[in-house]
């Protein structure tokens, strides 16, 4: 039915069928007192109370009744807020760089992954623990090497949690069982070490050592930590012995100087004097070929000779005998002349006889003085030929 209908029986009720006429020439919606106070009562008639009876009641009664219904509507509000809340309380959230550690009554019940989970309120106990970050603790301290010296070592950890459960519940403080895990594992082994190790080349190896040595500590505590990497950032001497330390520092420094320029000029002469044995190694081969060809060659001439030799040995043993003597002959720098009188030989000392004929005037070309120099010579070489044979012929008389 429409609200004010048209017409001329009016009929003023309002939508809410509360029905009683027109309250004056107020339009509008109900008194949010009333709904409230009906909201109420039904509330209260389910809780089991009893609700606001209708009719001529007396004062007393209704007052009664009233304060029933708003004690119920607390009781009520109250039961919502309980039940409101224990649903929020029941459900939680784990990230993804998280891990949920789950107690029940304070024992362990299970670790839950990332997603959205359920617990009971007020039973179970949620811890959440990050296991994606990379964390970083710092240690240093003073030490004694193997050889009794001291030095200060300064050391990085970078760890991040492996186990949820045993980082919740094995240790109650996983940092500081870290730092007395490192500082154990960093004496040990700069224990086991010398000074020049831990100072100089051996720091890279210290570093692996001490990560090794730190991750089976932990293992063995069951913190639930895992080791990424161990940096030693820095090592050095007692402030007392630093500037003897600089010293060895730059004389190793040196020494290494010296090394690497020795092995540069090893590595420049040895190739060169490996390509030098090369060269003799195939040159003295080149020479074994030759001699042996050479000697291949005079074996074949000298058969063939044989058979010549065996045909007519006179001959050929006059042939060779003339053939050696020009051999030798014609390297030497004397002329023998033998002489049809005596049958001796005659020495003309050619030598001498071409220095004394040398010009001394250096204004001649060098033509015309060769062309003296073999006339000159000739005359002198035919006077002295005619002077011994008429001394000869003188004496044979």
């Amino acid at each position: 039915m429409a609200w004010n209908e048209p017409g001329g029986n009016r009929n003023d009720n309002d939508p809410w069928g509360t029905g009683g006429g027109r309250r004056g020439n107020d339009q509008g919606p109900p008194d949010l007192d009333e709904a409230l106070k009906k909201g109420l009562d039904k509330l209260n008639k389910m809780l089991g109370g009893k609700g606001k009876k209708s009719g001529g009641d007396g004062g007393n009664s209704g007052g009664g009744s009233g304060a029933a219904g708003s004690f119920g509507a607390v009781l009520a509000l109250a039961a919502i807020l309980v039940v409101g809340y224990v649903i929020f309380q029941s459900f939680y959230t784990v990230n993804e760089q998280e891990r949920a550690v789950v107690l029940r009554f304070g024992e362990f019940s299970k670790t839950e992954n990332p997603g959205l989970r359920f617990k009971v309120p007020l039973i179970d106990d949620v811890t959440k623990v990050l296991v994606t970050s990379v964390r970083t603790a710092q240690s240093s301290g003073q030490m004694l090497t193997q050889d009794e010296n001291l030095v200060t070592v300064d050391l990085q950890v970078q760890y991040r949690v492996g186990d949820a459960r045993d980082y919740v519940l094995n240790v109650r403080d996983s940092n500081q069982a870290l730092a007395f895990a490192t500082d154990s594992a960093l004496r040990h082994e700069v224990g086991s070490s010398t000074l020049d190790d831990v100072l100089t080349e051996g720091r890279a190896e210290l570093a692996v050592r001490v990560e090794q040595r730190l991750q089976g500590f932990l293992q063995e505590y069951e913190t639930g930590l895992q080791i990424v990497r161990v940096n030693v950032e820095s090592t050095q001497p007692p402030p007392a012995v630093q500037d003897a330390f600089r010293e060895v520092q730059r004389a190793r420094e040196d020494e290494q100087r010296v090394k690497e320029e020795a092995e540069t000029y090893r590595n420049k002469v040895v190739p060169e004097a490996r390509g030098q044995a090369q060269r003799m190694i195939e040159e003295a081969s080149a020479y074994k070929e030759e001699v042996t060809e050479r000697a291949r060659g005079e074996t074949a001439r000298f058969l063939e000779l044989l058979a010549v030799y065996q045909m007519a040995p006179n001959v050929t043993r006059e042939r060779m005998y003339l053939q050696t003597l020009e051999t030798v002959l014609s390297n030497s720098s004397k002329i023998l002349v033998d002489t049809e009188s005596s049958g001796n030989m005659m020495l003309l000392p050619l030598d001498r006889m071409t220095q004394g004929a040398l010009p001394r005037s250096g204004n001649q070309s060098s033509s015309s003085g060769s062309d003296m120099d073999i006339q000159t010579v000739t005359d002198q070489v035919i006077q002295e030929i005619r002077t011994r044979q008429d001394t000869n012929t003188r004496r044979s008389r």
